[in-house]
């Protein structure tokens, strides 16, 4: 991928599935130009065997994340209304005691105790369940499900179309209640929000409950795992957060920033016109996929972009969360998550090591994401 932003920054490539070809742009600059740009549109997606990574198509017609504006603009600040940075900073205490009882936990299991079963596997689909008031014992069903929608495989095409028709029906009946007789939940929020007149239909509230769920667990979940697998194996970097706890957020971004934790790209886009790039035309009807992991190691936007550095100070900011109008909604969510886990881990255990060697920790190949499958510690 390296080689390809250096020697063809914008380039003809074939994915797995979907019909014919279409282009991968690296370059953090040409990144922020396909997903700011109104000359590229999610929309134009619709109808189309785009080509992509996974054999079934992970997004549908109604989601927030197929919309271009002024539709878009109109969803995103309904879901802002009822997702608020208010209503996620006041999930901190609640978060903290999950993280406490959590670690407990692994204590008690004893070493090796596994970050990815104790701590990562569970806090994010609890707070997210939570905030959508699922009740305990749907969320082993919609966990599977929701891990079924991400898989690469050619043979899981069939499980993952039916994943993704199983978590629709019920976030469907449950929204349907929630619009009925509504809580304190966040589901209830976006079921009675309005903007002026405007309000979430039927169909775009069930879409956006399971995007929610989807999405509001998976970048966490993998996260949490990758940084404290990196963080073990960057001692220095480790021993300069437990010496100085109060850099944690600006450490985070950074870490956000070197880990790819992506098997590859997401929802592309089409080109609606043509559109040029350093004398490589992109024709009008292509369509273009950008890579958030090369633009994030990229030397013409950071300093030493293969390199840990707690104290970057370049201003370009990260893109793990994507960029431009579909910048992910629940970003400050898992920053918060994030925040918690990592910090009460690495305060609560001083001694936190790999329980074995880092070239024997087993690494996610089937679903678009890429972290850790276990990660044993020893403290």
């Amino acid at each position: 991928m390296a080689r390809m932003r250096t020697e063809a920054p914008v380039a003809k490539i074939r994915m797995p599935y979907g019909e014919g070809d279409c282009w991968l742009v690296t370059r953090y600059d040409d990144v922020r130009t396909v997903t700011q740009d109104r000359r590229f549109s999610r929309a134009a997606l619709i109808g189309k065997d785009f080509p992509r990574i996974t054999p079934a198509p992970i997004a549908q017609s109604e989601a927030i994340n197929l919309m271009d504006p002024p539709a878009l603009s109109r969803l995103r600040r309904l879901v802002t209304t009822g997702f608020s940075n208010k209503m996620v900073e006041s999930l901190r205490p609640k978060t903290q005691q999950v993280v406490d009882g959590l670690l407990d936990e692994m204590e008690e299991h004893g070493q090796p105790g596994d970050v990815a079963h104790h701590l990562a596997g569970k806090l994010p689909l609890m707070t997210i369940c939570e905030l959508l008031q699922v009740s305990e014992e749907d969320r082993p069903q919609l966990r599977a499900w929701a891990m079924a929608m991400m898989s690469m495989k050619p043979d899981d095409k069939e499980s993952a179309a039916e994943a993704k028709a199983g978590l629709r029906a019920y976030f469907a009946r449950l929204t349907a209640e929630r619009r009925r007789d509504p809580g304190s939940d966040l589901l209830s929020s976006l079921a009675t929000a309005r903007v002026g007149e405007e309000q979430l239909d039927e169909k775009e509230l069930a879409v956006m409950g399971m995007l929610l769920l989807v999405t509001g667990h998976d970048t966490s979940t993998y996260e949490i795992c990758n940084i404290v697998y990196t963080l073990l194996t960057h001692p220095k970097h480790l021993a300069r957060l437990r010496e100085q706890p109060e850099i944690m957020p600006q450490a985070l971004e950074e870490l956000l920033r070197f880990i790819p934790f992506r098997q590859g790209v997401g929802i592309p886009r089409v080109a609606l016109e043509d559109v040029e790039f350093d004398g490589v035309t992109i024709p009008a009807g292509d369509i273009v996929h950008v890579s958030y992991l090369c633009a994030n190691r990229d030397g013409g936007a950071y300093d030493r972009p293969d390199e840990l550095d707690f104290d970057r100070d370049e201003p370009a900011p990260h893109m793990t969360f994507g960029h431009g109008s579909h910048h992910c909604l629940g970003a400050h969510l898992a920053r918060m998550e994030l925040q918690i886990a990592i910090g009460t881990l690495i305060k609560r255990f001083p001694e936190l090591r790999l329980a074995v060697p880092a070239e024997e920790v087993q690494w996610n190949t089937v679903s678009i994401w890429r972290y850790p499958l276990t990660l044993p510690v020893a403290w």
